[in-house]
């Protein structure tokens, strides 16, 4: 299953994670980046540590798992 995670800084400085399974593929770089800018504006998300402040980066994360027969 592939993830889209959107990574942004809070008010302490600290990460925050907004994950979004099954992304649009291929991933649009350009609605990435207004999207996360809209997400700041709106103030759409808290965190423990207070408003999301900054865009960190965007990443695709594809999780494989192989069950092991015992």
């Amino acid at each position: 299953m592939k993830t889209l995670e959107l990574r942004f800084e809070n008010e302490e400085g600290k990460n925050v994670t907004i994950s979004l399974d099954n992304p649009v593929e291929p991933v649009d770089p350009a609605e990435i980046n207004a999207a996360m800018d809209e997400i700041i504006a709106q103030n759409a998300f808290d965190s423990s540590g207070g408003e999301l402040v900054a865009k960190k980066d965007a990443r695709v994360v594809e999780r494989n798992v192989t069950v092991i027969e015992l």
